[in-house]
């Protein structure tokens, strides 16, 4: 009985050393090199337009994703064929879109063969996505696949996207808290932590400016798909067909004293409104990986590597403290410090909770959203997370940096992220 005992447990010390060798620690180790790297070869997203009023307004989000998909194939030189499974993050779709988005990838040009999956994670969906990939080919069940995104805010965003709650539900707190509404228990978070309009408004204004800075100099253009569409002028009733190329949300010459002069949305006295929170947005994006091994036998161009990712619950009412939580696990699980990050990419859902996470993870803002964030182009929920992925991998490319974090606070209470290198 003993000697059986004692197997098990080398069977499990064996285990358990092959899934610590599976992540590297340490930068040295996370910039090294190995077959079995989880790379990507190619991520890229459509521009990100204003809900109900920008160029995506009657796009369906099947089409944006078909579009997505097949500007992913174009670019990446990849033979559809070979790609096993795609996993797709939504959050307002019905059955979050699992249907829509297998039609959408067979005209995209994937055979049937290629697999197609939905997943909602809320706010995290798109990053669950792609992370639900690497995982895949990390472990040998598929070989090539595509983590992607996609929200059509504009036809889906509404109250009849979260379900009524049973009775049994209602009557648990902490499960009842789940469906406050993130804008109300965002506006308690700031008031509880006193964190000041002006600090939001501020921290929104440099969101804008980055962001109107980059777009001038065409910073996101390497990552945007263009995309002809049909789009109703709402002033004359009149379809017409325009080219979407640039991300419409971005406000030029925003600033603190503007931003001061918009009304709080959920609160009378309140310091949460329009302006320092993330927009309602329509947006599809997607992230081509594969082993480091097939990327190279098939002379895909490697643009870096998936390293390792962290999922958290928190309490439902502070969800927005989720990347505090996420991020110092998927540190930890890497074994690198804060300091070894050169970029970090962190949803800005409100100005409020993502002001409070940097400051009490002590981050460099200058290396915080660069670009500027959610709150300047928008948060499409479901393609948010694939589209940090791109906007990452060209802003560490811009700048000869290595590694970028990417993290987000979920709805309901939680908060991932994940850690990507740069070659």
């Amino acid at each position: 009985m003993m000697s059986l005992a004692r197997q098990r447990l080398s069977q499990v010390q064996s285990h358990l050393a092959s899934s610590e060798v599976d992540i590297p620690r340490g930068r040295e180790s996370v910039l090294r090199k190995s077959p079995d790297d989880v790379v990507v070869t190619c991520a890229l997203r459509t521009p990100l337009t204003r809900g109900g009023k920008g160029g995506f307004k009657d796009t369906a989000a099947a089409d944006l994703l078909a579009h997505t998909f097949q500007s992913l194939i174009s670019r990446s030189h990849i033979d559809p064929n070979l790609v096993e499974d795609i996993s797709v993050g939504n959050v307002l779709a019905p059955g979050a879109g699992a249907t829509e988005f297998r039609a959408a990838a067979l005209v995209a040009g994937f055979p049937e063969t290629t697999a197609v999956k939905s997943v909602n994670r809320q706010c995290s969906s798109g990053l669950q996505a792609c992370v639900d990939i690497a995982n895949a080919i990390r472990c040998g069940m598929i070989e090539v696949g595509v983590g992607a995104g996609v929200e059509s805010m504009s036809s889906q965003y509404g109250p009849g996207a979260v379900s009524e709650f049973s009775d049994l539900l209602e009557n648990h707190q902490e499960a009842k808290n789940c469906k406050v509404p993130m804008g109300v228990l965002s506006e308690q978070m700031a008031s509880d932590r006193q964190i000041t309009r002006n600090v939001q408004d501020a921290f929104a204004a440099r969101s804008f400016q980055r962001a109107e800075a980059a777009q001038k100099a065409g910073k996101f253009d390497e990552e945007i798909t263009p995309m002809k569409v049909k789009w109703v002028d709402p002033k004359t009733d009149e379809e017409k067909e325009i080219v979407v190329d640039k991300d419409d949300g971005i406000r030029p010459g925003m600033t603190v004293e503007g931003l001061g002069k918009i009304k709080p949305a959920f609160k009378k006295d309140g310091s949460i409104h329009a302006g320092n929170a993330s927009q309602v947005s329509d947006g599809a994006a997607a992230v081509l990986m594969m082993k480091r091994s097939t990327a190279e036998r098939l002379g895909q161009n490697i643009w870096g590597k998936f390293v390792c990712s962290s999922v958290v619950g928190v309490k439902p009412l502070l969800m927005g403290i989720g990347p505090w939580m996420a991020i110092p696990v998927v540190l930890e699980k890497a074994g690198i410090g804060k300091e070894e990050v050169d970029v970090w990419e962190i949803n800005e859902a409100f100005a409020s909770q993502c002001v409070w996470c940097v400051k009490e993870l002590g981050l460099d803002e200058s290396k915080v959203n660069p670009n500027g964030g959610a709150i300047a182009f928008g948060h499409p929920l479901g393609c948010t997370g694939a589209r940090q992925v791109s906007t990452l991998f060209n802003q560490l490319g811009r700048t000869g940096k290595k590694v970028g974090v990417t993290s987000m606070c979920v709805g309901t209470g939680m908060g991932m992220a994940a850690i990507w290198v740069k070659e």
